[in-house]
């Protein structure tokens, strides 16, 4: 099946109390299943086009999270365009965190380039170090309930 994205689509993302925040495709593989995507706010109350969202940069991301495609293939989340100007290295893949439930340990997580589902090393984390992403992998309805969360407030 021919995937209906690529690294540089720009998607929109229905939120829970309605609107859309939005999305791009960071990191992607052939066969799909899941991304890498950055996501912006604010709150749109339409889909925008491709020219309104092709301004936004990294650096503006509210999240940046490993999401399963479900919604981006059944078209739950409308795309809104492939990137004219899509710069791979100007979106890199994060080093996300993985914390210990039950102790004060946590360990920094680096993942593939090419494949969003690929830990390519892990390392100790310092103590009490912030700002980065929790490793892990979001259902397409985790991803709306967390970027609604933080575009209603």
């Amino acid at each position: 099946m021919k995937l209906p994205y690529k690294e540089g689509t720009w998607f929109a993302v229905p939120l829970r109390q309605g609107g859309f925040a939005i999305g791009v495709v960071a990191r992607a593989t052939a066969k799909g299943k899941v991304i890498l995507g950055y996501f912006f706010g604010p709150r749109r109350m339409s889909v925008p086009t491709l020219e309104e969202v092709e301004t936004l940069n990294p650096q503006n991301a509210i999240r940046k999270l490993q999401v399963g495609d479900l919604s981006l293939v059944k078209g739950e989340w409308p795309i809104i365009g492939l990137s004219k100007s899509w710069e791979r290295a100007d979106w890199p893949m994060p080093v996300f965190i993985r914390r210990d439930p039950l102790r004060p340990k946590a360990w920094l997580v680096y993942r593939s380039d090419t494949d969003p589902n690929v830990v390519i090393r892990e390392e100790p984390a310092p103590n009490g170090l912030t700002g980065l992403e929790n490793d892990s992998l979001s259902g397409a309805g985790a991803a709306e309930i967390v970027l609604t969360r933080l575009l209603t407030k």
